[in-house]
């Protein structure tokens, strides 16, 4: 896990995907033992494009998962990591297929 430098970001600028086992721009770090601390009901995960800041590019697909009463950081990570793969498949087939267009890519 890196932050990539500006130089070689803005060469792949919409090229490069990330993803992240939060609903980004609510939780980045920790956020499983976050989400149980805080008593949220719904926790996920999320794929975006990289940009030069850390995890704040356009957001291309998040999916959810329930929070249930027994959970664990280890239950609820298993859960979401069965969506991280279902997603990001996802997403790589929108992205190839051109059906996502990130909104810089729009304005240049």
């Amino acid at each position: 896990m890196r932050l990539l430098s500006p130089f070689f970001v803005a060469r792949f600028l919409n090229r490069i995907l990330n993803i992240h086992p939060s609903l980004l721009r609510r939780s980045r770090l920790e956020a499983q033992r976050q989400a149980l601390e805080y008593g949220v009901k719904f926790a996920g995960c999320t794929v975006h494009f990289v940009d030069e800041n850390l995890d704040a590019g356009p957001i291309i697909l998040q999916a959810t998962v329930p929070v249930l009463d027994g959970d664990t950081e280890e239950s609820l990570s298993s859960r979401i990591l069965k969506e991280e793969h279902r997603i990001y498949s996802e997403t790589v087939k929108i992205v190839l297929e051109g059906k996502y267009k990130s909104p810089v890519a729009a304005c240049s």
